[in-house]
Parts: structure tokens; C-alpha cells; sequence
């Protein structure tokens, strides 16, 4: 069956809509060093990760929505990484007392991984192919 759709052929971009922007911001530009790219509002910031987007936006067309539970994933972004980075971007989310979901273990799908989450509650994985 043929659609419009499949003329689409990477994702741009992501976006977080977030609850806390300044504790977003710190998350992502402090404990995982992203870089911004580019700021559009006090609303809305970019981060270039590889030839994606992350963007955190505060609540927009999606404001009359219902808030995501505390506590609650709304999404889960899983970043890849060299084999050795996996266990040191560990140790790093120690060092600055951030949460871990689950240690670096190595999967039985061919995946080291590791597990933590945003302020927002999102859950972040960073994995390895082995």
C-alpha cells in the first residue's frame, strides 16, 4: 500500500515537552554536557546530538492537555555510545548524584545499557552494541 508517509526518511528532530524547563536545562547542558545550539524563546532550546535535534519546549499546542503523572515516563531516549563510555557515563551520574534506573549490565539482544532519568521523569538510555 502506497502513502504520503513514505517519503519520510530520518527523524529532524525531538521534542521534550517539559514541565521544569530550568531544572531541564540544567539536566541536559550540566550533568550530560549537551551544548545549545540555539534558543528560539525562553520556551523553546536546541541541542544537536549526531543529525538530530533535541529540543526542550514548554507546553504549546499541547497546554490544554493533561499534565504527565509525576513519576511517569512520557518517553524513553536512548543514546549510543562507544562500549568503554557506558560504564563511565555511569560512574559520571554518581559523581554528580543523579539517579540510576538500572547499573550497566550487559543485555542478552547484544546491548550494554544503563538506565537514569530527567527531572521530568523521562527515562534516558545510554547502550552499546557488543
Amino acid at each position: 500500500m502506497s502513502s504520503a508517509f513514505n517519503a519520510i526518511r530520518a527523524v529532524d528532530y525531538t521534542v521534550i515537552i517539559t514541565r521544569d524547563m530550568g531544572a531541564m536545562r540544567a539536566f541536559y547542558e550540566g550533568v550530560l554536557g549537551f551544548e545549545l545550539e540555539r534558543s528560539l524563546s525562553e520556551n523553546w532550546f536546541e541541542y544537536r546530538i549526531g543529525n538530530t535535534i533535541l529540543s526542550l519546549s514548554s507546553p504549546g499546542l499541547t497546554k490544554d492537555d493533561p499534565p504527565i503523572p509525576h513519576g511517569t515516563a512520557a518517553l524513553q531516549l536512548a543514546f549510543r555510545v562507544p562500549v568503554e563510555a557506558v560504564d563511565a557515563c555511569a560512574a559520571e551520574l554518581s559523581e554528580k548524584r543523579i539517579d540510576i534506573v538500572s547499573q550497566p549490565a550487559d543485555r542478552d539482544f547484544g546491548h550494554r545499557t544503563l538506565f537514569f532519568r530527567d527531572p521530568d521523569g523521562n527515562l534516558l538510555e545510554v547502550y552499546a552494541e557488543i
